[in-house]
């Protein structure tokens, strides 16, 4: 008994003096990454990066790339529906008809008028920067693997039904065409696509919209979080002419929604100057919360996410093995949602993507949105062989930035034998999906 409890105390001591230093740094690091780039508070809205490095890997003597598996989310759009901007802008009209608009809440509308008349019509559509994204990162690959972009190359390119993904699949194919016009592009965005580009279990969904869930803890959280009373009393003279439809909190989030997705539009309007940055970084953490868990590898829905991309992981292989084992030269790419490269990715079990928290408290340290699903976020493998060798090398790239996958090991970083990753991939596709929480 007195040597387990000088275990308990060992382990108790070697938590308190290992995790908790490491949670409170992560934790700080984020605040300050949000602080010094506000626009990361947006999360899925975050747009697009161009990378600081965008040289390709240098392989092994003698390995030479042959192909590439692509998925990537659309590019940056507008918000998804033109009432996602009228409910607000209806809140302000009603107020200016009750003239308890402040300086500052007059402003606003204004602000607000005017971006609406730009953006009325295009809901879920992509923007200028968007389209522009995807064109951009075609011609980056194109630049780093041109001998995978020959006239032989069986290209094939597929996308969910939905506008913005089969507009982004054609930017992105267009971009490579520009680069060499003999490519021979086969894309399709047929209904059959949606089985493994957008999978979705019963389970799954039947989480995310179960009220005994997540969601009380959920409304704690974002009750604790969001204090929407400064923000409130600088708009409006007073809200009891606003009716009892009217949510301070709900509000907040909705206009914190349009100000995030500004930077995607190119309208030069910022609406940022609305919040203080601690309550931006609030509002993130609340957003973050509700993707981590909906979509994510939270302990609260015990891994049950990763099935939703297991379809996808299978086609990936599929189709790796079939322009192996035909010895040809090709590439696969995929356009979806941020709903389903965030499974993807964790089930990829790429670094920093696929970490289980229990504390609600500790999302945001662990697993941040505007790293794992920004607009246009892709996930690349580039596949190397050698002429005279059997072993086929894969490295992974998120966003451009080479990456590693820990639970496979390898002596040649950033490669992996195509074996060992096969290997893994095919173990997890025979088993439910399971990570330790940290």
């Amino acid at each position: 008994m007195k040597i387990s409890h000088n275990l308990r105390r060992l382990s108790l001591i070697f938590w308190i003096h290992v995790f908790i230093p490491n949670i409170l740094v992560n934790a700080q690091d984020v605040r300050k990454e949000i602080f010094s780039t506000i626009e990361k508070s947006g999360g899925v809205n975050f747009a697009y990066t161009i990378p600081n490095d965008i040289e390709a890997n240098v392989p092994p003597t003698g390995y030479e790339p042959f192909y590439i598996s692509h998925f990537g989310r659309h590019g940056s759009r507008y918000l998804v529906s033109d009432k996602e901007y009228l409910k607000v802008i209806n809140v302000f009209e009603k107020a200016d008809s009750e003239q308890i608009l402040t300086p500052l809440g007059q402003d606003v509308f204004n602000r607000l008028k005017i971006i609406y008349s730009q953006v009325e019509g295009n809901g879920g559509e992509l923007t200028p920067l968007g389209k522009r994204q995807m064109n951009e990162i075609s011609e980056r690959m194109f630049e780093k693997y041109p001998n995978v972009f020959i006239q032989n190359a069986q290209i094939t390119a597929v996308s969910t039904t939905v506008g913005r993904c089969i507009n982004s699949m054609e930017l992105f194919c267009e971009g490579l065409r520009e680069k060499n016009p003999v490519l021979n592009i086969n894309m399709d965005s047929h209904e059959n696509h949606m089985d493994y580009l957008n999978h979705h279990t019963s389970q799954a969904v039947q989480f995310r919209y179960a009220k005994d869930t997540w969601l009380p803890e959920y409304e704690l959280f974002e009750e604790s979080h969001i204090i929407p009373d400064r923000l409130i009393k600088s708009l409006f003279l007073s809200v009891e002419h606003l009716g009892p439809e009217f949510k301070p909190s709900s509000f907040m989030f909705d206009l914190f929604e349009i100000a995030g997705n500004m930077q995607n539009t190119m309208i030069d309007i910022s609406l940022y100057d609305l919040f203080q940055k601690e309550e931006l970084y609030n509002l993130w953490q609340a957003k973050n919360y509700q993707l981590y868990v909906k979509y994510g590898n939270a302990a609260i829905n015990g891994g049950m996410m990763m099935e939703n991309a297991k379809p996808l992981l299978n086609d990936i292989l599929n189709k790796a093995e079939n322009i192996i084992s035909k010895n040809e030269v090709g590439a696969s790419f995929r356009f979806g949602h941020d709903g389903n490269i965030v499974p993807l990715a964790m089930l990829l079990h790429i670094q920093g993507t696929y970490n289980s928290v229990a504390n609600p408290q500790d999302y945001a340290n662990f697993w941040n949105d505007f790293k794992v699903a920004p607009m246009a976020a892709n996930i690349q493998m580039v596949f190397y062989r050698h002429p005279e060798v059997k072993d086929v090398l894969v490295t992974f790239l998120y966003n451009e930035q080479t990456v590693s996958v820990p639970p496979i090991e390898t002596s040649l970083f950033p490669f992996y034998k195509w074996s060992d990753v096969k290997t893994f991939y095919q173990s997890l596709l025979q088993k439910p999906s399971k990570v330790p929480t940290s």
